[in-house]
């Protein structure tokens, strides 16, 4: 764990590069997303976050960045898909990133688990592992903090019913403010900050460190956003 801590420390004021590509999505491969960590190291970036294992052990081969590891799946019982159930924390842990982030929404799990009693089965099986809760208000970040996350992420803001049409930049970040006040644990902004000027913002109001993805490794999003500034 002192190494994982370690690597995770470099992260500390600096940039995440999300690296993912869902199998809907063009740059879906492995290859592409070690080529995509190896761009964003290039770049400058200090840590990759990446969904499933061979993205992840790719992603190694190519950078010795520290990853924050997730894997998305969709289950019929719960609305609940980044890493929600034992079996992608297994996964996750055979390529071993620095760092798990998975969903600390209050919905309920596949299997009518709650993030209360999932969080104190995956910290019972692996005690030493780095956790990151994915969050969409500032109770749930907050309950996450009481659980013992070691990092609490603004990552689903916007995306639950809970915190539908709120926007993460809104009132200068006020959601990310309240959380770094209120939270004992380190904060991650993470969710549509889509400027180099959100991502120092983020920073400069006492986040940790601020993961930023589609803007910089999905060109068909960036693209669209060119193709609809031209649509007049």
């Amino acid at each position: 764990m002192k190494l994982a801590q370690d690597k995770i420390e470099n992260i500390r004021g600096k940039l995440v590069v999300s690296c993912q590509a869902l199998p809907h999505e063009p740059l879906h491969s492995s290859f592409i997303m070690g080529r995509m960590a190896l761009a964003a190291k290039e770049g400058g970036a200090a840590g990759i976050r990446a969904n499933t294992k061979e993205d992840i052990q790719e992603i190694h081969s190519q950078v010795d960045l520290p990853v924050i590891g997730i894997v998305k799946r969709d289950y019929a019982d719960s609305t609940v898909y980044i890493t929600p159930t034992m079996q992608e924390i297994d996964e996750l842990m055979e390529v071993q990133p620095e760092m798990i982030a998975l969903d600390a929404t209050g919905a309920v799990r596949p299997g009518g688990v709650t993030l209360d009693d999932f969080f104190r089965q995956i910290k019972e099986k692996y005690p030493g592992q780095l956790w990151m809760a994915d969050c969409s208000t500032v109770q749930e970040a907050l309950h996450a903090d009481e659980l013992g996350f070691d990092f609490i992420g603004t990552t689903m803001v916007g995306y639950t019913p809970q915190s539908k049409g709120d926007r993460i930049e809104e009132d200068d970040f006020r959601i990310i403010r309240e959380i770094i006040a209120k939270a004992k644990h380190r904060v991650i902004a993470e969710g549509n900050i889509n400027t180099p000027q959100k991502a120092r913002r983020v920073i400069e109001l006492g986040a940790f460190s601020v993961v930023v993805g589609s803007v910089i490794t999905r060109p068909q999003l960036i693209t669209r956003a060119f193709v609809d500034a031209l649509d007049f």
